[in-house]
């Protein structure tokens, strides 16, 4: 665009002009185009109009400027006409107040003054003449030539004239300032053929000197035989340098740049440079002509071209046009480095190499100007713009690269966390501060970003789909498990420390909050008074108001107290209601809508939903005080179709109102509902199939709504089924608290019975439909729990005719067969983590992980048998346990193939538990559970099923350490019934033990040497075991009793017990609910009561009653479990520790003798593993150690246990506290080599590399401290270490060496010959000999010659010491 200037407004100076509006001819339009005021420029001046604004100059008073214009004697007239109040007597400037002090300039002292004389002056600066003449320096004019004028013709020199230009020389060549005289003359002489008078010194140089010359310019020197001089210095100064090496003159040259200023060597080199340019390219024309001609080259290189109508564009600012210029395309860099990440305003990640146009708006950055697309930094910045769009824009660009994070989008194109990234780049702080934005469109980006961060749409999806399954209405806490290492310090602490905890909790920032914790960072930066307020008084669009339902929801969902202070912050949960779930309203007069205030939404709904599955206490202020129970009526009174709302909206809302009234019956709550709204729920359920199009494009949310109406009836029949046994509480608790009985029975569910066995029958017959059979299997699992507490039947005929036409159908149904099939592949036990697409998520905001869960396998795609199956368990179970005759029918649901196979591939899975896998673990241990139930009551009845019991036992060993909170219930009756059952043990009554006595007995064949007597009656053992199971189980049962009140909680909660439920909301997910280590539990027990600290150690001060029969009991479990359940006993190592004084029992000793002996056997017991609870085996074996010194009285048994974690594969660590810090024990470790039932070469090979354990056998074996008496077992082990070490022919350091010269002197000449001759005569260890090793009769020649080698050199050393 042309720009548009008075021509005096170039000169005129701000504070001095006045403009005067006269008139205008016409003024230019806003809709103008540029060829329209180009148009009317040029009406303008062809019109010769005075211009409307003129450009008056007001005189400077400071200057003594008088206003002699035309223009000023119109304004005095002008004044003169004006009415003017005059008042006598006041003075033109108003008196001072007070008396100021005279004003000083602070320039006066510096300006140049001409009152004084110059004589003074001189004598003032300067008191004796001498200072002036020693300053005199007289020229040199010796070498000063003298030339005469030249003669002419005329009688005068002609004059020069200043135009005469052409005969000068210039300044170039004329050495500078010269005159025009000076310089005409010159000219002359050139002329002539003369050198002239006064030369500049670079004119003096030849082009050759140029061109040579580089270290002295000469400047300074005038005449004209300065060129010499020039030459001479030059030539001295290239014999120097020539006589120099480049070393010396490197050295010369770094001197100097060390001396001189750094400053003034970058202007010597950037003088240099520019010499050089401008010698490279000389001009042969004069400059003037040059900048003419570099004009038209500049404007050419323009971003645009320069146009002659343009006014006031004569003078060309290249650098300020830079910006319009054409981007050069992205570089493509060949290197394997990261760089950074630029996005699109959508969040798609934008390649390096890739060239976008610039119309897109993707180039507006200072950095890396050629690439497309934003970083997070510029994003960030801004976010903080001052325009309004620019901060919209940015916060919009944030959201959309949040939500493809969390849906793992960047994992393989981006490293490290792009949400880890932002969040510890403060975007929780950037986006709470926009939320504080006056605008409404900023707070609603801001929102929207909030939500991005907060909530993944595919997580509410899954937790939607699985709302209907068994127990699916309850959830995990979405806790970050940072708070989990903060509960296990809090343990063990006292009142006084918890509260010192709490206030300095309360004292964190919200920095340190929010880096633990996102979601409750945000509510300590108040973000739920600002969300009450935007919905409330800004009321902004539809969108934002979805996107704060939604993160109310995510904020609810992450603990019960979080879901509290949603529901207690002032007027926001009214607001919700009042605006979003109205009593009334009216239909909407277009379907593009710009407001949702006033009418029903989901979004509401569920969030009420979420809130009251927190607790019973919330639940009931819904219903009651905030008027829940009205919206549910007025909602589920009419059909979806006659609520004046949109269809898609009137079907996701009823199905939030069914799914809320469940939550509250699940309480036992709003049961009275139920009995006011019973005939539309029965036309609701009458309409089930008349729903069912195929055709339809609602039927995915009709048929949630359909699963959402049965799991509120299910819950209904639930706290129906407890109205008698509450009924009966009531009158015989005799004042204890007891929950009032419910309004519903038995009487207002039995209606249902026909109805929904109704509905069974239909789904069974549209498996044979292909259009129908998908939506029959995903109805048919929601129906079995809903006839899991109905009443009995009447006879035991009908039970055997719903198994009939019902059951089996369904069991033995080929689509039902195919999707057993998919059992394994859908199993989160049985496959690891996808490693297609992983989100991206953070400790502090934990997630589950959906992310494109629709395009794997997994529990909750529609191909997934897991719900169908688990349904089909409840129901079996509950018939099955009624009639027991009809067990048999279902055995081909155990024993087929795809059962068969999941449930092996689950024996040997090793599931990793995580937050994002424990919602769906929790629905898979409900089917195996199921499963394991099912065979507990067909093993002792069906041959068939007898054969897999070890494999169904396996499964339920491994299962009980999955099990997580909230499944204690499921822990305790596998415990009971399974576990420990003979039948689920067949070795124990089918020849185990005697096969275990027969592999005991070719074993010490192989060995061929006499085992101890008591390591010969494992088989006993096992057998004795396998009689006491039952008291074993009572003995685990009542050490864990200190999970009985969990136990009870999740009874209620699995078992449906709907007026004890406190909530849905499930424990914390701190890990699985028994200890992997839980077949020790009773030795824990015991050595935790009964252990006194005492200096490392534990002192026990009186054993309980009982402790000999628990332990004893815990150590025929374990035996039993490392027979014949190796694999699910993968704690195997730490805890057999001998405790206290119990290893002298008789029982005892047996037990751990058959153990020891089964240990020895394994060779992949890892002590590098920690136990659990401790930071290292060294620590336990330590204090093993202390305990093996207190009460061993040298038991070979305990012996055996300190012994076994010495072998030589083991860390040298354990070695060096035997032999270092508990030396003294070497005197009652007399274990011999036959009890030890270890090869002696396991602790003998390969030779011991570590010098300072050497330096420790050598040591306990010269002082007397370790004989073959004391303790064999370690005296050979010694033995043969030290002895391969003196003779070892391998190449060692210097030390190393030393030290074996040392060692070989000292046995050399040791007073003890049966020591000395054993160290130097050993040969190898033997079992079977006397003293447990071989000797050489004499040493063997290279050995000798070695001796006589280390002994030479010492005597050779002690001849030169002589």
């Amino acid at each position: 665009m042309p720009n548009y200037f008075c021509e005096e407004g170039e000169h005129m100076q701000s504070r001095k002009s006045l403009v005067s509006f006269r008139g205008m001819l016409q003024r230019p339009k806003p809709t103008d185009s540029e060829a329209d005021l180009l148009r009317e420029q040029e009406q303008f001046l062809t019109s010769g109009a005075t211009s409307a604004a003129n450009v008056v100059r007001r005189p400077d008073k400071r200057r003594g400027e008088t206003g002699g214009d035309g223009r000023e004697h119109n304004r005095e007239n002008e004044g003169r006409k004006r009415d003017v109040v005059t008042i006598e007597d006041l003075p033109d400037q108003l008196p001072s107040l007070t008396p100021a002090p005279p004003k000083k300039s602070r320039f006066k002292a510096n300006r140049v003054t001409f009152d004084d004389d110059a004589e003074e002056r001189l004598d003032k600066h300067d008191t004796h003449i001498s200072a002036v003449l020693s300053r005199i320096v007289e020229r040199d004019t010796s070498s000063t030539p003298v030339s005469l004028p030249t003669f002419t013709g005329m009688a005068f020199p002609k004059v020069l004239h200043r135009s005469e230009t052409s005969s000068q020389v210039p300044l170039s060549s004329a050495g500078g300032k010269k005159s025009i005289f000076a310089r005409h003359i010159a000219a002359q002489r050139l002329k002539e053929g003369k050198t002239p008078l006064y030369c500049a010194p670079e004119a003096a140089q030849t082009p050759e000197l140029r061109e040579k010359n580089l270290l002295v310019s000469g400047q300074g020197l005038g005449g004209p035989y300065s060129s010499g001089e020039i030459m001479r210095i030059h030539v001295e100064n290239q014999a120097k340098l020539e006589a120099m090496s480049q070393s010396e003159i490197i050295e010369e040259q770094r001197k100097l740049l060390t001396q001189l200023d750094p400053r003034l060597v970058d202007f010597v080199r950037s003088r240099k440079a520019k010499s050089v340019l401008s010698s490279a390219s000389p001009s042969k024309q004069p400059k003037a002509k040059s900048s003419k001609e570099n004009v038209p080259s500049e404007s050419e290189g323009l971003p645009v071209k320069r146009q002659k109508e343009w006014v006031h564009m004569d003078k060309l600012e290249p650098e300020k046009l830079e910006w319009m210029r054409d981007l050069p395309a992205p570089k493509k860099k060949g290197t394997k480095k990261a760089m950074q990440a630029r996005f699109d305003f959508a969040g798609g990640l934008i390649p390096p190499t890739e060239d976008l146009p610039t119309h897109l708006g993707l180039h507006h950055h200072g950095e890396e100007p050629e690439r497309a697309g934003y970083s997070l930094q510029e994003l960030f910045l801004l976010s903080r713009s001052q325009v309004i769009q620019q901060r919209t824009l940015a916060l919009s660009t944030l959201a959309n690269i949040l939500s493809k994070a969390r849906a793992g989008e960047y994992q393989s194109v981006l490293t490290g966390s792009v949400m880890s990234t932002l969040l510890d780049a403060g975007l929780l702080f950037l986006l709470r501060f926009a939320l504080d934005d006056s605008v409404e469109g900023v707070m609603s980006t801001a929102v929207h970003a909030l939500k991005a961060l907060l909530v993944c749409a595919e997580d509410e999806e899954c937790l939607d789909c699985t709302f209907s399954w068994f127990h699916g209405i309850a959830s995990f806490p979405l806790l970050p498990s940072a708070q989990e290492e903060e509960g296990d310090e809090d343990e063990g602490q006292d009142e006084t420390m918890k509260e010192a905890a709490k206030e300095k909790e309360a004292r964190k920032s919200d920095h340190d909050v929010a880096r633990q914790d996102t979601v409750k960072g945000l509510l300590q930066m108040k973000l739920l008074p600002r969300l009450r307020y935007i919905l409330e008084v800004v009321q902004p669009a539809p969108g934002a108001v979805h996107d704060i339902l939604e993160v109310l929801i995510r904020i609810s969902r992450h603990s019960s107290s979080s879901a509290t202070q949603v529901l207690d912050c002032p007027r926001l949960m009214e607001t919700v209601m009042s605006n979003f779930l109205p009593n009334s309203w009216t239909a909407a007069s277009s379907p593009l809508t710009q407001s949702v205030y006033g009418v029903p939404l989901a979004s509401a709904m569920k969030l009420l939903r979420v809130v009251a599955t927190s607790g019973r206490h919330a639940c009931a202020r819904l219903l009651n005080s905030l008027g829940v129970s009205e919206r549910l009526s007025c909602l589920l009174s009419a059909e979806p179709s006659e609520l004046l709302l949109e269809p898609t909206e009137a079907l996701r809302i009823t199905t939030e109102a069914y799914r809320l009234w469940a939550v509250a019956a699940g309480y036992g709550q709003a049961c009275k509902l139920y009995i006011h709204l019973y005939p539309a729920l029965v036309k609701a359920l009458q309409s089930v199939h008349r729903e069912l199009a195929p055709s339809d494009p609602l039927l995915s949310l009709q048929l949630q709504r359909i699963l959402a109406l049965l799991s509120l009836l299910t819950q209904v029949t639930h706290t129906a089924g407890c109205h008698q046994e509450l009924q009966a509480g009531m009158v015989s608790s005799q004042g204890e608290e007891c929950p009032p009985p419910p309004p519903v029975s038995w009487g207002h569910v039995t209606g249902l019975q026909a109805l929904l066995l109704g509905h069974l029958k239909g789904l069974v017959k549209s498996l044979d439909n292909p259009v129908q059979k998908d939506h029959s299997l995903v109805l048919i699992p929601v129906q079995y729990p809903t006839l899991y507490f109905l009443p009995v039947l009447d006879t035991l005929q009908e039970l055997e005719q719903l198994t009939s036409d019902i059951l089996l159908p369904i069991i033995s149904h080929s689509v039902v067969q195919s999707l057993i099939k998919n059992l394994k592949s859908s199993s989160v036990v049985c496959n690891g983590p996808s490693s297609q697409l992983r989100p991206d998520t953070i400790p502090s905001l934990p997630g589950l992980a959906c992310a494109g869960w629709r395009a794997h396998l997994g529990l909750v795609v529609s191909s997934s048998p897991f719900p169908l199956l688990t349904g089909l368990g409840l129901l079996l179970e509950t018939i099955t346990g009624i009639h027991k005759g009809l067990s048999c029918k279902v055995t081909g649901l155990l024993l087929s193939e795809p059962v068969i196979g999941y449930l092996r591939s689950c024996s040997q899975a090793t599931p990793t538990l995580s937050q994002t896998r424990a919602w769906l673990l929790r629905h898979e241990h409900h089917l195996l559970y199921l499963l394991l139930q099912l065979a507990h009551k067909l093993v002792p009845i069906e041959p068939e099923v007898a054969k897999h019991a070890s494999l169904y036992h396996q499964v339920a060993l491994v299962l009980l350490t999955w099990l997580l909170p909230g499944s204690e219930y499921l822990a305790h009756e596998m415990l009971s019934t399974i576990i420990f059952s003979k039948d689920f043990i067949p070795e124990g009554h089918s020849g185990g033990p005697e096969a275990v006595e027969l592999g005991e007995l070719k074993l010490h064949e192989e060995i061929q040497h006499h085992p101890s007597p008591s390591l010969q009656a494992v088989g006993t053992l096992l057998r004795e075991a396998c009689v006491q199971l039952p008291s074993i189980r009572g003995c685990f049962l009542t050490h864990l009793a200190y999970l009985e009140s969990s136990v009870l909680v999740s009874r209620d909660a699995l078992l449906c017990c709907n007026p004890w439920i406190n909530s849905h909301l499930l424990p914390e997910l701190t890990g699985p609910t028994l200890p992997s280590d839980w077949p020790f539990l009773p030795l824990v027990s015991l050595y935790e009561r009964t252990g006194v600290s005492d200096g490392g150690g534990l002192a026990v001060e009186q054993l309980p009653p009982g402790a000999l029969q628990a332990v004893t009991h815990c150590l025929q479990w374990l035996l039993l479990l490392e027979i014949w359940r190796e694999e699910a006993l993968r704690v195997k190592e730490q805890k057999h520790v001998i405790m206290f004084d119990l290893f002298l029992e008789k029982p005892v000793q047996k037990l751990t003798w058959g153990l020891f002996r089964l240990l020895t056997r394994l060779d992949s017991l890892d002590l590098n593993v920690p136990p659990p609870g401790l930071a290292s085996f060294q620590d336990l074996y330590s204090a093993l150690l202390a305990q093996y010194e207190a009460v061993s009285f040298g038991d070979r048994l305990f012996g055996c246990w300190v012994l076994l974690p010495l072998q030589r594969r083991y860390s040298a660590t354990m070695r060096l506290a035997v032999f270092g810090e508990h030396e003294s024990m070497l005197r009652s470790l007399g274990v011999t080599l036959e009890q030890l039932c270890i090869p002696i070469e396991r602790f003998t090979s390969p030779p011991e590399d570590s010098l300072p354990l050497l330096r420790l056998y050598f040591r306990s074996l010269v002082t007397g401290a370790l004989k073959l008496c004391w303790c064999p077992v370690l005296y050979v082990v010694a033995l043969s270490h030290v002895n391969s070490f003196i003779f070892s022919q391998d190449a060692a350091a210097q030390e190393v060496e030393a030290a074996r010269h040392s060692m070989l002197r000292k046995i050399y000449y040791l007073t003890d010959e049966v020591l000395r001759n054993h160290l130097l005569l050993f040969r190898l260890p033997h079992q079977n000999s006397a003293t447990g090793f071989e000797m050489y009769e004499q040493l063997p020649p290279i050995r000798a010659k070695r001796l006589e080698s280390v002994l030479g050199l010492r005597d050779s050393s002690d001849d030169k010491g002589d």
